[in-house]
């Protein structure tokens, strides 16, 4: 059976905010086995897309799977992740170079417009997943406090944390043990993939920074609140036009990667998470204190 290859060796964050592109890609080669080369734990939120038959475990800028008929580059504007594409030997390459990359634009929108330029029409909107059908941890309507992310920049205080937490009931703190927190009042929630999918999938409300998770609330449709730091809501954040899920940002710029909490992400204050939980059209929350 003929292959399309998808590329996305990246984090959890990044494959989600492909899922359009992959029902896309699903959509156009109906006969052909969609093949995804991201990290292998990403294998049971793929299948929720209904649109990947497999995927082989990549490591980021890792080798691609070769002789597929059809490579598709969403891992970036290259050279490198394009030339480990070009190695594998495909039929056909579809990947940006550096006439058609645009910096300011929404990783969603970027990887849709990419399709959609060869001839692949692609939705942006096409988000949503069903919830994996997994025991849960927690009980169905806590509070989602997820603290952790893949660097110190985009990490709010975890003592901040605490205080918001301290106004809530019911609050569940996911992440590794590296990632939360024992100043954060809650039940501490250590899981798999699956089962932080599901806990957030029947969350009453997610509290997150800019990290995979608030991409988990955005495809679960989770009413959520959602930390800026170093990137722009335009360019991660949620759809602008689903009132559940609500952003702040002081509207700084940073190295999204770096070792120390930025400096724009320091700027958002407890006050201003409390208010918007106050005010938050989905959540309907009594706060405490």
């Amino acid at each position: 059976m003929a292959v399309v290859l998808i590329y996305r060796a990246l984090g959890l964050g990044d494959f989600l905010t492909g899922v359009p592109a992959y029902r896309a890609l699903r959509r156009a080669f109906p006969e052909h086995r969609i093949v995804l080369a991201a990290p292998a734990a990403f294998a049971p939120l793929a299948a929720l897309t209904g649109a990947i038959d497999e995927v082989v475990d990549t490591p980021p800028l890792g080798p691609a799977p070769e002789g597929a008929e059809i490579a598709v580059n969403l891992h970036g504007r290259g050279p490198e992740s394009t030339e480990r594409l070009r190695a594998s030997n495909p039929g056909r390459l579809i990947a940006f170079d550096e006439d058609t990359w645009r910096d300011d634009e929404h990783e969603v929108q970027r990887w849709c417009r990419l399709l959609s330029g060869h001839g692949i029409p692609a939705d942006p909107d096409d988000l949503g997943l069903d919830p994996p059908d997994v025991a849960l941890s927690a009980a169905p309507g806590a509070t989602v406090i997820h603290p952790g992310a893949a660097s110190a920049a985009r990490r709010w205080p975890a003592e901040r944390w605490a205080q918001v937490a301290r106004t809530l009931d019911d609050v569940v703190i996911t992440g590794s043990p590296e990632e939360r927190s024992s100043l954060i009042p809650g039940r501490p929630l250590d899981t798999d993939l699956s089962t932080l999918a599901a806990t957030v999938a029947h969350a009453r409300l997610v509290l997150c920074g800019d990290t995979g998770v608030a991409h988990l609330a955005t495809a679960f449709g989770t009413p959520s609140i959602v930390l800026f730091g170093p990137t722009p809501p335009r360019h991660w954040g949620p759809p602008g036009d689903r009132p559940q899920h609500r952003v702040l940002w002081a509207g700084r710029r940073g190295d999204p990667h770096g070792a120390t909490v930025d400096p724009g992400l320091l700027e958002v204050t407890v006050d201003q998470v409390l208010h918007v939980l106050r005010d938050h059209p989905a959540a309907n929350l009594e706060l405490r204190g």
